[in-house]
């Protein structure tokens, strides 16, 4: 928090009308990442066939806060009514789409995406061994799952590959089992995805019941 406000403070004080919220990082935003994986969650969710609860409240969260920020909204209550709406009734789906095209992208983005998006070589679920619930995520070794997987960078010149990744990630509370998974790797090949079933198998931690999950958006800075 201590740095999130002394980054506000230098927004401001540059002229930049600015605000933060700090939110929970126990648990993936979403059920995915990755990089094409994660264009399809988002329009998914842009076009409501697909919506994870924790990315809804976090990004109507920070919609409303810029609205407010950019004098277009009287409150974040009321900016973050205004977000929910436009994802609700189509608009921010159709801005998306002209926005791809854009910058050169297919017109029909929204409607064929899973086309135009590159696919993993390899797919396949990763189940625990034993029967429970997600007590625990160390969230920073699923981000690096996907890095080894080459979807992000360890030195400046490994080249990414945009079709790797993970979804079905499971949240916390979620009762999995030998046959239900806790996510679904992409990889390029069996040997990739060997790695990442170790690595992010030693990320959940199953076990009984966890108290009830809190709200994603733990405070506001200003």
């Amino acid at each position: 928090k201590a740095l999130a406000g002394a980054l506000v403070d230098v927004a401001n004080g540059a002229g930049c009308k600015t605000t933060a919220l700090i939110t929970d990082m126990n648990e993936p935003l979403a059920s995915v990442a990755g990089n094409a994986l994660e264009v399809a969650n988002a329009i998914e969710f842009l076009k409501g066939d697909e919506i994870d609860g924790r990315l809804w409240d976090v990004t109507v969260a920070l919609g409303g806060e810029v609205l407010v920020n950019a004098g277009l909204a009287e409150s974040t209550k009321a900016g973050a009514a205004r977000m929910a709406e436009v994802f609700q009734n189509g608009k921010a789906a159709e801005v998306f789409g002209r926005m791809v095209h854009a910058l050169g992208g297919p017109p029909d983005i929204l409607d064929d995406y899973q086309t135009h998006l590159p696919r993993a070589r390899v797919v396949d679920e990763v189940c625990p061994a034993t029967s429970g619930f997600v007590t625990a995520i160390d969230t920073r070794a699923v981000g690096m799952t996907v890095v080894e997987l080459g979807g992000g960078r360890q030195k400046v010149t490994d080249p990414i590959n945009p079709s790797v990744g993970l979804d079905w990630l499971a949240g916390l509370g979620r009762q999995v089992d030998p046959e239900t998974p806790i996510a679904r790797i992409h990889a390029e090949t069996p040997e990739d995805l060997a790695r990442a079933r170790v690595r992010l198998l030693g990320a959940y931690a199953i076990g009984k019941p966890p108290a009830q999950d809190g709200p994603p958006i733990l405070d506001r800075v200003e």
